[in-house]
């Protein structure tokens, strides 16, 4: 609903500026008509362009109650607030002031004959100020909120909502003039005088265009822990202990995994180039971890001390390891410029972490993201539980990783995409307990994900186990930018395909034999993670008192990052660095309100904690407790979700569309009192997105 009602609002405002510039046009020609039929034209097309505007900006007004009904005032605050008086003022110079003028004057001239002349004070009367101006000041009031809708103000700032004001001031000031000097010399002068409009409505572009530039360059080293911080409604330690020394700066370098013991695991992982052949015949470079597309699968036991050295054979841009949903200790987290330096060619670094978490995750770069997971640097993270001593059951289990890439030059692929086969045949005995863990990598794809030929459950979401699933069929799972759906399903007597992807031919095709070919895939309806499984006891809800509570309006808007001109993604209205950084204590429990008004889905994945989500678009949760790392927000949708701050550090909270990070879309979750001495930067070679 919210995409539909956004775009019929910037449907009216188009129509509607589009209106007003007509009647403008032809209200300001009345006075230079050669001839009263001529004059009596222009002022009805001038009265029924304007009606169709001031209709157009009526039905706004009904767009803005319906998204105030349906979702509330985070959606709608600067349409009442700046949309509607500047709606209200169109209308009123139109209606109000324009209209009344053209309407006498058309009955001034309509008594005489069609080709009779305009006299002096007929043609002084279609002259007059008030006829056209107050409709181009509708026109350039009506392209404002257009502006608006693609630079909303919000949160509100004065800067931000009169410099434009100020700027269609001097540009209804110059059409005033125009009208002025047409009305005193006829036509004589006037593309001149409108090239001199042009011209100054095209220094003010460039001269935003140029300091917008320069305002949003980075400099050439900062902190990563730069922007305002936000409490949330708790009061910082300082103050609460009425003195900043009751804080002793932690370094992130110092929240490290176990240091005082021989690791259970040891694992190398070298980034390096590799120039593939692909099936196809095409030639790729690829970025790899020990020369695999896609790196090798880590699988580690529950409670395993892990040692990973990373190795840095070749990769000019750097690289890193991020445990994606993976809770490591702060300095394991594998960001470059806040946990750590970017791994540079021909050098290495060492990650120890306690594997305490059983589920599916998956590892990345987190050193120029967009690129490096692109072209091949990451893999599957698999935590096993423990083997029970003892335990009876002769049930066979087949356990497989489906992780999908949209490879440069290839297209989708499953694994490696070098074996060529789009549909890959696997064989499992009947009876077989099949549990896939599926895990999208791909940038700014929701992965669909079908089942045919059995019932299945989805088990675990983001590696956390689900409670009590029960049996679908035909259902279709669409998988969010890094986020991870494990399902399992009984293997019957006939074949079963798991269909991946938008198309057909993508996908794993399981029968006793390993052979036959896929059937039709019905679409069926899309998954909901919200209503599945059975309610279980939760560690805190809606009902809970927290300790901090944010809000975090994601949106997007026209601007500049680092001295280019983007569609930005904005977190709060700002884009790094200029986001805010969430404060925290260790032991709060915090309560985070997510809200999308934005046209894009953003996967925002949260580092170093799970989230419970608590309730969507207003209503609360009714399934199986559901935690996320990696949480799909779409267009119009608020999300309340809700942690324990139990894993101190600085941590990024950012959008897993990795190309609205690069540009902007992060921020922090920070501990008071952790600091990180990294940095980022024009000059610095940390790149963390």
């Amino acid at each position: 609903m919210y995409p539909l009602l956004f775009g019929l609002d910037g449907g009216l405002i188009f129509i509607s500026l589009v209106c007003f510039w007509i009647a403008a046009s032809r209200a300001s020609r009345m006075s230079a008509s050669k001839d009263r039929k001529k004059l009596v034209r222009r002022g009805w097309v001038a009265l029924a362009a304007g009606s169709l505007g001031i209709l157009a900006a009526a039905g706004r007004l009904v767009v803005f109650s319906r998204m105030h009904q349906e979702l509330g005032w985070m959606f709608t605050q600067e349409r009442w607030l700046v949309h509607l008086p500047l709606l209200l003022l169109s209308a009123f110079a139109a209606a109000g002031l324009a209209f009344p003028r053209i309407a006498r004057t058309i009955r001034t001239a309509s008594p005489a004959r069609d080709d009779a002349a305009i006299g002096d004070e007929l043609r002084a009367g279609a002259g007059h100020p008030l006829l056209a101006l107050p409709i181009r000041v509708a026109a350039w009031l009506t392209g404002l909120s257009l502006y608006y809708l693609f630079a909303p103000p919000v949160p509100f700032r004065w800067v931000e909502i009169l410099t434009p004001l100020a700027a269609a001031a001097v540009l209804i000031a110059c059409s005033a003039y125009h009208q002025r000097r047409r009305n005193r010399n006829g036509s004589r002068g006037e593309w001149l005088r409108m090239l001199g409009t042009v011209a100054v409505a095209s220094a003010i572009f460039a001269g935003w265009m140029y300091f917008g530039s320069l305002a949003s360059k980075l400099p050439g080293q900062m902190s990563m822990m730069t922007g305002s911080m936000d409490f949330g409604g708790g009061v910082p330690s300082e103050r609460r202990h009425g003195d900043h020394r009751s804080v002793v700066p932690t370094s992130v370098e110092s929240l490290t995994g176990p240091r005082d013991r021989t690791p259970d695991r040891k694992v190398t992982l070298t980034a390096e180039k590799k120039l593939v052949t692909l099936p196809n015949g095409r030639t790729m470079e690829a970025w790899t971890y020990n020369g695999q597309l896609q790196g090798p699968e880590l699988r580690f036991e529950y409670g395993q001390l892990v040692e990973v050295t990373l190795v840095n054979k070749d990769i000019e841009e750097g690289v890193t390891l991020h445990w994606h949903g993976l809770n490591v200790p702060n300095a394991e987290d594998g960001v470059a410029g806040a946990t750590q330096n970017a791994v540079m060619p021909g050098e290495r670094h060492v990650y120890r972490f306690v594997a305490d978490q059983t589920g599916t995750y998956w590892y990345h770069t987190h050193q120029h993201s967009a690129e490096g997971v692109k072209m091949g640097l990451f893999g599957a993270l698999i935590v096993d539980p423990k083997p029970l001593a003892g335990r009876a059951g002769s049930a066979e289990r087949m356990d497989v990783t489906v992780m999908t890439h949209e490879w440069q030059g290839y297209g989708l692929a499953i694994g490696d995409p070098l074996g060529g086969e789009a549909l890959k045949r696997v064989s499992a005995e009947p009876g077989t307990t099949v549990r896939l863990r599926l895990i999208n990598t791909d940038n700014w794809v929701q992965q669909a994900y079908r089942i045919v030929g059995a019932p299945f459950k989805v088990v675990a979401i983001d590696g956390v186990e689900w409670n009590e699933p029960s049996d679908l069929t035909d259902a279709r799972l669409e998988l969010t930018t890094g986020g991870r759906y494990d399902v399992e399903f009984v293997m019957p007597e006939q074949p079963v395909y798991l269909a991946v992807g938008r198309g057909a031919g993508t996908g794993l095709l399981f029968s006793a034999d390993g052979e036959g070919e896929a059937p039709p895939v019905p679409d069926g309806e899309r998954f909901d993670p919200a209503f599945y499984g059975k309610p279980a006891a939760l560690p805190f809800d809606l009902s809970s008192v927290f300790d901090r509570e944010f809000t975090m309006i994601l949106d997007n808007k026209l601007g500049f990052y680092n001295g280019t001109f983007e569609q930005l993604y904005t977190i709060n209205g700002h884009v790094f660095p200029n986001t805010p950084m969430f404060m925290v204590r260790e032991g709060d429990l915090v309560k985070t309100t997510i809200a999308n008004r934005g046209m894009v889905d953003h996967p925002m994945h949260l580092h170093g904690h799970h989230m419970l989500v608590l309730s969507r678009n207003g209503a609360p949760v009714g399934g199986s407790p559901w935690y996320s790392d990696t949480l799909y927000v779409a267009p119009g949708d608020t999300y309340e979700v809700a942690y324990r701050a139990d894993n101190p550090g600085v941590w990024m909270d950012h959008c897993h569309n990795l190309i609205h990070a690069a540009i902007g879309m992060s921020m922090h979750l920070a501990y008071e009192g952790v600091v990180s001495p990294f940095v980022i930067g024009n000059a610095s070679a940390n790149r963390p997105e």
